[in-house]
């Protein structure tokens, strides 16, 4: 019955339920320096249970760090931007798995890596004019 009602309703794509039009690597930035930070308090405590919920937090804040970096990659560049840009494919690349990286360590310096990624992508960003019209939190 539901698929009659919505049979000739329009698709919609967008990478949340309102397409909001604001993209913006800190999103993705935010995520990764959780992931450090957490694994640094991770090291700096010898309680267990708190151990165990920084591993599980730490493994949350890169996957969601994925998802920004997978969002920015295919929803925000384009064509023309891979093409003035020829390094972001791979640099997308090395970031979501980093980002991957991150999920299965504790050591702080794979989620500095996934940071550093994350800092050329946003370099590129900001460089578009999209980039500039969207972005929210811009560069000072």
């Amino acid at each position: 019955m539901l698929g009659r009602l919505f049979a000739s309703a329009t698709p919609a794509h967008a990478h949340c339920d309102l397409y909001c039009g604001v993209y913006d690597p800190a999103q993705a930035k935010i995520e990764a320096l959780s992931v450090v930070k957490t694994a640094q308090k991770y090291h700096e405590s010898d309680d267990a249970v708190f151990q165990d919920r920084c591993v599980f937090i730490k493994e949350q804040r890169a996957e969601e760090c994925k998802h920004h970096l997978m969002v920015l990659w295919a929803d925000f560049f384009a064509p023309a931007h891979f093409e003035e840009f020829p390094q972001l494919h791979d640099l997308f690349w090395k970031a979501v798995h980093q980002a991957g990286e991150a999920k299965k360590s504790m050591d702080p310096a794979v989620g500095q890596q996934l940071v550093a990624y994350i800092d050329e992508i946003a370099d590129i960003f900001w460089k578009t004019d999209k980039g500039q019209q969207m972005g929210v939190y811009s560069p000072s």
